[in-house]
């Protein structure tokens, strides 16, 4: 079992996570469970094996009542001496955040060879640690790296409530932990720990990068190729994202100003390596499919942690340089110094380029390729942060909208957790009604969407008119009972949805959730429709 996928994620210079494996003293394998705020509160078993921790993403962490099911979602291999472990991952890395031992002991795997039960994808285990004990199953589902973990035999007796948020470790709560702003002693070599000092000691704060951030530059959604001279390049499925280098200071921004940064620390990196002491870059993060195409579903996957594609930041516009700022130039001289400054070998940052004027030609090639669409730019023209002024378009060949989500409905048939997404859009400060989204989930999201949702929750509609009561087409009709047995939410999640076509009576036709947008704001979701030639 390796652990190169553990240190390829890691920059060992600045987190003070561990780099060797190590070895136990137990006669028995251990396991771990730590406790992970990094932005989403969840858990991560690790259990021993074949020389590293094997290790599953617990959102809920572990069921204690027999039979009760929860997600588990398989990650990177750990080192053994990351059973350790415990303390402050720096903002800006890789599971930046507060780790806790939650519990820990050793274990046994009752079965003959437990590293083949894994691979067959059902393992039969008992756990003998200080808070749990007892049996549980981990069960793979269709998807490879998405487990369910099942409490066998009786239901375990309750942890005594003063155990309950600790660390067996320190006995420090999470906050205990994160004040203190440092982890437990490691197996990191010294040289790696001096780096790591070094590197905490020059880099500015977080804060005093913010404060240079730039809203970005918008495109305006049209329905057939404009007239004049316009260059081209691909628009990309991915967070659009401002990179801010500062130094040796590396940040990523959304558009609405969240920051990225630790949930992409191979493009930080990549990005801090830039031979610039200042820069300010406009471009596009994007999780690739095999034949390279970018897609939105695959990167909402790469954030759950369910699957493991190259992540990459397309850039394709430098507003600032060393002091100097560069949103008046002509677009072509801004786009020959982006690719001046950029590596040429470096695969997590990569120069999205200017495909030529002929876009009908254009177009067919997105085709071709199943691309979402282009990008188009007026020749010579400046950047104008924060402004939609047609200077910018976008073509699309595959109809998307951004959508609050606005409730839900049950599940029916063998579907867990939920039905499908009632969703709308703002027109006047009013939620509009566009339409349920029932399809494009897997069972992983269905569990963390609900999870999502449920802090939301509000007694009353709030689209307005409410959704209406009546056969309907395409599957969007309600009867009155299955309207009042709707479940209502605030305004604040927002979904990206793929469809066919708007129906006249403005519902989505044969809509596809594809994830969710956490770089919008749901007062800004509107109405995207091009307009008629």
């Amino acid at each position: 079992m390796s652990l190169e996928r553990y240190r390829q994620k890691r920059d060992f210079a600045r987190t003070p996570e561990p780099v060797e494996s190590g070895k136990t003293l137990k006669s028995k394998p251990i396991f771990v469970i730590q406790k992970h705020d990094a932005g989403r509160l969840h858990f991560d078993l690790r259990l021993e094996m074949g020389g590293t921790l094997l290790s599953w993403a617990v959102p809920k962490g572990l069921p204690l009542k027999h039979g009760e099911k929860r997600l588990a979602v398989k990650v990177e291999d750990h080192p053994i001496s990351y059973a350790k472990f415990e303390g402050v991952i720096p903002a800006g890395e890789y599971g930046g955040g507060t780790v806790m031992i939650w519990d820990q002991g050793t274990y046994t795997a009752l079965g003959k060879s437990p590293a083949r039960d894994v691979k067959a994808g059902k393992l039969h285990f008992v756990l003998a640690g200080k808070k749990l004990d007892g049996e549980w199953y981990l069960v793979r589902l269709r998807e490879e790296d998405q487990w369910l973990v099942i409490r066998s035999g009786d239901d375990h007796p309750a942890i005594p409530g003063k155990l309950v948020d600790v660390s067996v470790l320190s006995g420090k709560t999470l906050p205990g932990i994160a004040a203190t702003g440092k982890s437990a002693p490691t197996r990191t070599s010294d040289k790696v720990a001096d780096h790591h000092r070094s590197a905490k000691k020059s880099a500015p704060s977080p804060k005093a990068s913010a404060e240079t951030w730039v809203p970005p530059m918008m495109a305006r959604l049209v329905s057939r190729v404009p007239e004049g001279n316009w260059e081209y390049e691909v628009k990309f499925d991915g967070y659009r994202g401002l990179a801010l280098k500062q130094a040796d200071h590396v940040s990523i921004y959304s558009r609405t100003r969240h920051d990225l940064t630790a949930k992409f620390p191979e493009v930080a990196a990549a990005l801090g390596s830039l031979k610039a002491d200042h820069a300010l870059i406009d471009g596009e993060l994007v999780a690739l499919e095999p034949d390279g195409r970018s897609s939105f579903q695959l990167l909402q996957a790469f954030e759950q942690g369910s699957e493991g594609p190259p992540v990459c930041y397309y850039a394709f516009d430098l507003l600032e340089l060393d002091g100097e700022s560069l949103t008046g130039w002509p677009l072509e001289k801004r786009k020959a110094r982006l690719k001046k400054l950029l590596p040429r070998t470096n695969q997590s940052l990569r120069f999205s380029p200017l495909l030529g004027q002929d876009a009908p030609a254009l177009l067919e090639m997105t085709r071709k390729y199943r691309l979402e669409g282009l990008i188009g730019k007026r020749v010579a023209s400046a950047y104008e942060p924060g402004k939609r002024t047609g200077t910018w378009i976008k073509l699309k060949q595959v109809a998307e909208q951004e959508l609050v989500i606005g409730g839900y409905t049950d599940p029916t048939g063998t579907r867990p957790h939920f039905g499908a997404l009632l969703v709308g859009y703002y027109k006047k400060g009013k939620l509009c009604y566009a339409g349920k989204v029932g399809t494009g989930f897997t069972a992983a999201q269905l569990s963390l969407l609900l999870d999502e949702m449920k802090p939301y929750h509000r007694t009353d509609c709030p689209f307005t008119p409410p959704p209406p009561v009546g056969r309907g087409r395409y599957g969007q009709g309600f009867t009155a009972a299955a309207l009042r047995e709707c479940h209502w939410l605030k305004p604040h999640l927002v979904a990206q949805v793929k469809f066919t076509e708007w129906t006249r009576d403005g519902r989505l036709r044969h809509p596809v959730y594809t994830g969710l947008r956490r770089d919008k704001r749901a007062k800004d979701v509107v109405l995207e429709t091009p307009p008629a030639p």
